[in-house]
């Protein structure tokens, strides 16, 4: 996962350059997308080019909070973390649609919060009534490069 949001960019420039600083989010929640992110998107992908799975049929985004328990340490300088354990969402109980990209917002409630990293999926996947969407441990990785 290689690209920031605006937002993210902003406020990162904001607190290492200038003399306001950022408060790091307390949630960050990985959505699924039927339609990639922009980098000028936010959390409310409603009113942006990503667009969330629909908010119906068990989907809600789930939780991996900034915790050591829940992201790994960067070791060797790369500047890189991934999630620690598996993130499993609901089974679905009706279509959630194609899943071609993912982003992590600060907010788990659905169409809600700031938009902080998106990238597609490695391999799209449709979600149908009875299927279960997973990210294995240390499919997730977020780079600072």
């Amino acid at each position: 996962m290689a690209e920031m949001s605006d937002y993210l960019e902003s406020n990162l420039v904001t607190h290492i350059f200038r003399t306001s600083s950022w408060s790091k989010p307390s949630v960050l929640a990985i959505c699924l997308l039927t339609t990639a992110a922009d980098d000028d998107d936010t959390g409310q992908f409603s009113t942006g080019t990503g667009v969330e799975v629909t908010n119906a049929n068990a989907y809600s985004r789930q939780a991996r909070n900034p915790l050591d328990a829940n992201w790994a340490a960067a070791t060797g300088g790369n500047g890189q973390t991934s999630n620690v354990a598996a993130i499993t969402y609901s089974q679905a109980t009706g279509s959630w649609g194609t899943v071609s990209a993912m982003a992590i917002t600060d907010n788990s409630t659905y169409d809600s919060g700031n938009l902080l990293f998106h990238s597609t999926v490695t391999t799209s996947r449709t979600i149908d009534n009875g299927d279960t969407a997973e990210f294995a441990a240390s499919a997730i990785t977020v780079t600072f490069a």
